[in-house]
């Protein structure tokens, strides 16, 4: 039977500390709400001298070092609007590279030695902090003795405030780094990534006659998909609270065949949760612009509009994390694992990445006629030929363990990287490669059988959602990407490999207007040669087929399936040329960066393995044991039969799995080599634990199995 709540109330009513949900004030006009919390450039501009706000602005604009003689004035502005919002403590909120956010918490008051306390907050403690960094990830950058990191204010992403029941906290955005200067975070790289990559448009922009961008902004709009289920089931779920994900769960009978959950009506308990979420992020700046029920039961997703790949990032973290602190003031639990429940659709996070210049213009944008937009099909060329160039690391950038389970499933685009353009774009491309004009595809409507509508313009080409680098009007979507992952490395790559492409097109291309040929004569040669070179990677079809696989590997695409196959891209020699050309990334920071994600993986791999021996050993096991002894008491032989067979299957595979969990059969290996032990030996053996178990749960009493099952999870709201 269902377990469900004692409480005779109704969701609207319940909540956690006894409150009514709903009481939140959503009736506040949006100017009074977006960014309140946010030390933003309309704050600065109220609160600082006009001079230091001008040289801020200015200096920031420019992409300029920050003048510390500026520090001081702007952290007394800071720490007198932070304590008119109930601030108490500052902390430097940085990015590890445990793929979350941290923050070490200082007061502002200091005794007087008077018997009182003043609130102090100087220019020094704003720009940098010292963390103790001894227990952080850092792939062998430093020692664990050597303790000290440092964190560095990023002036280009706002402070804000966190609100708390019982006070406020000011958190200052900053990077993270080694004291020998090495990137211990990621938006350092991110940071460096979108310098190199303004650089190098800026100087093609000139080539194409652009003489008035100084400056090339990278932007990003993430769509973030997740799981709400009612805490009571999680706590019941020792896999949900170890592993984020469920271990054991045999298919329901009712799952999303039916397609009715997808953008159907929203639950009041889950839109009374989302409307507290959308405030939340709304004062904290970040610009929500889209919520809905995704394909799965109980799986929704919240998307913002673009913002500066930076500040997007900043705010992605953030979203995650409001997500799943708002959903307990409801009594739900929010789920950001990839895979959750298996068989079920999983969770991804839509990349929506673009260029742009300070003079409002898109990079990515084709107008009207692509054919004749020549900085549109530079720049979209440079991409393409990056993707394929560097495949392989694109892949990495999306690589985790709960990836593994859902690249290539029926919501997530296959593991083999391919460019989806449509159809007018690959009819541009196609005049470009037979060296002709090309014509404008005429403008057309969607007609929709009915006087009442009005007809609709008709796209140049459908979506693929199989493709996991789509192009969709004016950016380019990476669709690969985890629920759980941050968005600064896949963007840090992107934007590093763009670079590198956007150079090399334009060497081409200024050799060639050196020669004397005008632009519209010297561009299309450069175009039509890299795309014969990288068309490969343009794929429109399913990329679900096998027809599909079998051709990408005709075509020479890579189909690295596993993280392990994946991550040995981050230390490619391709990789670490063109990280370092442009000073993103260090070789050695490389390689810590693959260290750290190899051993994050073995270490959440062999705590899914011995959660399963676990909880299979000493709750299911009992539980089916129980079950046989009823049915060997009530002498109902054929099925005591069956059911004595898949408890001794059980137990063997319950043996197995324990074997390999062992550590003597682990330790003392390099993470690379642990990794590919846990993923030849430890899976395949949780897996068969699974099989059986999941037979056991469609056999057992119900009141006997002790695991809330996917029927219930999914389905009581």
């Amino acid at each position: 039977m269902p377990r469900i709540r004692q409480e005779n109330v109704t969701a609207a009513q319940w909540s956690p500390n006894g409150a009514t949900l709903g009481a939140i004030d959503l009736t506040l006009p949006d100017n009074q709400v977006f960014g309140a919390n946010v030390f933003s450039p309309a704050e600065q501009r109220q609160r600082l001298p006009k001079a230091v706000f001008k040289q801020l602005q200015s200096t920031l604009e420019q992409g300029e070092a920050l003048d510390s003689s500026l520090a001081d004035s702007v952290a007394l502005a800071m720490k007198e609007w932070a304590l008119e919002r109930g601030a108490t403590h500052y902390a430097h909120w940085f990015q590890p590279l445990t793929g979350l956010t941290a923050e070490k918490h200082d007061s502002f008051y200091g005794p007087t030695g008077e018997g009182t306390a003043i609130a102090e907050f100087s220019g020094k403690e704003l720009i940098q902090g010292e963390p103790d960094a001894s227990s952080f990830p850092t792939g062998g950058l430093r020692a664990t003795f050597e303790a000290r990191g440092y964190t560095a204010w990023d002036p280009t992403s706002p402070a804000f405030i966190l609100e708390n029941p019982n006070g406020a906290l000011l958190c200052i955005p900053t990077a993270f780094a080694s004291w020998t200067g090495e990137a211990l975070d990621t938006k350092i790289p991110l940071l460096r990534s979108m310098d190199a990559l303004s650089k190098s448009a800026i100087r093609a922009l000139r080539l194409l006659g652009d003489e008035e961008s100084q400056r090339i902004f990278t932007t990003v709009g993430p769509e973030q998909e997740y799981f709400l289920i009612d805490e009571q089931y999680y706590f019941e779920r020792p896999d949900l609270i170890t592993t984020g994900r469920t271990l054991f769960g045999a298919k329901p009978p009712k799952g999303h065949e039916l397609d009715d959950h997808y953008f159907g009506s929203i639950p009041e308990r889950v839109l009374a949760y989302m409307l507290e979420v959308e405030l939340e992020l709304a004062k904290l700046g970040v610009p929500i612009k889209t919520r809905h029920n995704e394909v799965a039961p109980a799986q929704y997703e919240v998307a913002p509009i673009f913002e500066n790949s930076n500040v997007g990032s900043d705010h992605q973290q953030l979203t995650m994390q409001v997500l799943q602190n708002v959903a307990r003031r409801y009594g739900l639990v929010c789920l950001l694992h990839e895979k959750p429940f298996a068989g079920v659709n999983g969770s991804g996070k839509h990349n929506n990445w673009s260029m742009g210049t300070d003079t409002g213009a898109n990079l990515l944008n084709p107008g009207a006629t692509p054919h004749s937009n020549l900085s549109f099909l530079f720049f979209c060329t440079a991409v393409i030929q990056a993707v394929d160039k560097h495949q392989g690391l694109v892949r990495a950038t999306a690589a985790g363990p709960g990836q593994d389970h859902r690249l290539g499933a029926n919501e997530a685009p296959p593991a083999i990287i391919s460019v989806f353009l449509g159809r007018e774009l690959e009819t541009v491309y196609a005049a470009i490669e037979k060296g002709e004009a090309g014509e404008a595809v005429p403008g057309s409507f969607l007609g929709l059988g009915t006087d009442v509508l009005p007809p609709l313009p008709l796209d140049g080409g459908d979506r693929n959602r199989t493709s996991p680098f789509a192009f969709t009007g004016n950016k380019f979507e990476f669709r690969a990407i985890g629920s759980t992952q941050s968005v600064a490395l896949p963007n840090t790559v992107l934007n590093t490999i763009v670079a590198e492409a956007v150079d090399d097109l334009a060497a081409q291309l200024d050799e060639a207007l050196r020669g004397g040929a005008s632009l519209e004569e010297a561009l299309p040669p450069v175009l039509q040669k890299s795309w014969v070179e990288h068309k490969k990677v343009v794929f429109s079809g399913d990329g679900y087929s096998q027809e599909w696989h079998d051709e990408a590997e005709q075509r020479g695409l890579l189909n690295l399936r596993t993280t392990p196959e994946a991550l040995p891209y981050f230390v490619a020699e391709d990789t670490v040329k063109v990280f370092e050309h442009y000073n993103v990334l260090s070789e050695r920071e490389l390689e810590s960066r693959y260290d750290v994600f190899t051993e994050q993986y073995a270490v959440k791999i062999n705590i899914e393995a011995e959660t399963a021996a676990t909880i299979a050993r000493t709750l299911l096991l009992p539980a089916s044991l129980r079950h046989l002894t009823l049915l060997k008491a009530a002498g109902v032989d054929a099925l005591t039969t069956e059911t004595q067979a898949l408890v001794d299957e059980f137990v063997t595979a319950i043996r197995a799995l324990e074997q390999v969990n062992l550590k003597e059969n682990q330790e003392d290996e390099p993470p690379s080599v642990w990794a590919n032990f846990l993923l030849d030996q430890v899976i395949p053996a949780m897996n068969a634990v699974r099989e059986v178990a999941d037979k056991l749960e469609k056999v057992v009493a119900d009141d006997l199995w002790p695991l809330p099952k996917y029927s219930e999870i999914l389905f009581i709201k």
